[in-house]
């Protein structure tokens, strides 16, 4: 009887164990994807890995305290080319209400008019960054920052930006 009960707990503790060391394995080989969706012609799921290989640029910002950083990402308006977003000569009419909702992991959301994403209105390019002073963004930070120049505060700068949603305001 004392073998057999030592066996069953053998059996079942080799069991959870295995089923926890499946649990961990696959969770720790998820990579962060960003996500573009809504009045999009092309909905996108960009990987970490395929971000870093579309071309880069760099970007400055202030921190809140007023320091300045140097990131390294994605201009905005490149990948939401991609997506086919409505941009150029045809964002005028009723899609000069479209907006891109940004975001982050945690649920923080802020919302950028088209306009001010395109080159056609602005001169001001805002990216999705992945690199700061040269080495990827910590955790609570990235895999994806947003980074918004020459704002006097940071708040649209989403942290670990999983969205970008286009919609009508109109809605």
């Amino acid at each position: 009887m004392k073998n057999e009960l030592l066996s069953f707990v053998l059996i079942t503790t080799l069991f959870f164990s295995s089923f926890h060391n499946n649990v961990v394995a696959q969770n720790s080989s998820k990579e962060a994807v960003l996500k573009v969706e809504g009045e999009v012609l092309k909905p996108l799921s960009i990987s970490a890995s395929d971000f870093a290989k579309i071309p880069h640029v760099q970007a400055s910002m202030k921190n809140r305290e007023g320091k300045l950083q140097e990131y390294s990402g994605v201009p905005i308006i490149e990948i939401l080319k991609q997506a086919g977003v409505t941009l150029g000569k045809e964002l005028k009419g009723e899609n000069l209400t479209k907006y891109m909702l940004v975001r982050g992991s945690d649920g923080y959301e802020v919302v950028f008019s088209l306009v001010e994403l395109d080159p056609a209105f602005t001169n001001r390019i805002i990216i999705l960054a992945d690199m700061k002073d040269g080495k990827p963004l910590e955790n609570g930070v990235g895999p994806f920052r947003l980074v918004v120049p020459e704002e006097n505060r940071p708040a649209r700068s989403v942290l670990e930006v999983s969205h970008l949603i286009i919609r009508f305001a109109k809605d």
